[in-house]
């Protein structure tokens, strides 16, 4: 398992199933993109995802 902290920089996007397309929210430090990731309405937490420079996870399985 890797190890992060809340400063490494990501971005937060969602993930359009419609039409595919990703729609940038934030770009920041983790801590802060998991704030505003929380403040979204549970429908779309289902399409977010976090990118790190070598690594994309859904916002879903990181709560989890």
């Amino acid at each position: 398992m890797r190890t992060v902290s809340d400063t490494v920089s990501v971005r937060l996007y969602h993930l359009d199933e419609g039409d595919g397309g990703a729609q940038t929210l934030f770009y920041g430090p983790l801590g802060e993109a998991v704030t505003l990731a929380r403040c979204q309405p549970a429908e779309m937490q289902e399409g977010l995802y976090l990118a790190t420079d070598n690594d994309v996870i859904a916002f879903l399985d990181l709560e989890g």
